[in-house]
């Protein structure tokens, strides 16, 4: 990952200002838990407009998508000191159903980049992040060159 990454501060700066310019991180309520060189951390507060199954109380998986989806590319975001990349494939396997009124919480690292790919992987917990409710991973692809830097 590039030595010459923006403090901590300005990362998060940036990661919390780009969270409020998109309108379904914010309408999720999405927010900001924590990042470190390569990895980020978002949770999803829990919503009833998000509950997909009322009768047994099951977040949507759609949310639960969004925010690792969201994690993932902050991840890519600060492992690359830079933005600029799109969600090329993302797996979530559900192992879990969290329960009822439960904070989803997102902690993805970026492990790997290329020249023109990011490769990411994760899980979402419902509390304990010992036992995660789903495992992710993906690949990310820039749109604009990454820095300088080995391939």
């Amino acid at each position: 990952m590039s030595d010459d990454r923006p403090p901590p501060g300005r990362v998060q700066a940036m990661i919390q200002r780009f969270m409020g310019s998109v309108p379904h991180i914010a309408d999720l309520g999405i927010v900001y838990c924590g990042h470190g060189g390569d990895w980020a951390e978002l949770a999803l507060p829990p919503d009833p407009r998000l509950v997909g199954y009322p009768e047994i109380g099951v977040v949507s998986n759609g949310a639960v998508f969004s925010l690792v989806d969201s994690a993932a590319g902050f991840a890519v975001s600060v492992a690359r000191g830079a933005i600029g990349h799109a969600t090329l494939d993302l797996r979530l396997d559900y192992l879990a159903t969290p329960p009822r009124d439960a904070t989803i919480t997102a902690r993805m690292t970026c492990y790997r980049i290329t020249r023109h790919v990011a490769f990411v992987r994760g899980h979402a917990h419902a509390g304990d992040p010992e036992r995660p409710i789903a495992a992710a991973a993906g690949t990310f692809m820039f749109s604009i060159s990454p820095p300088a830097g080995p391939a």
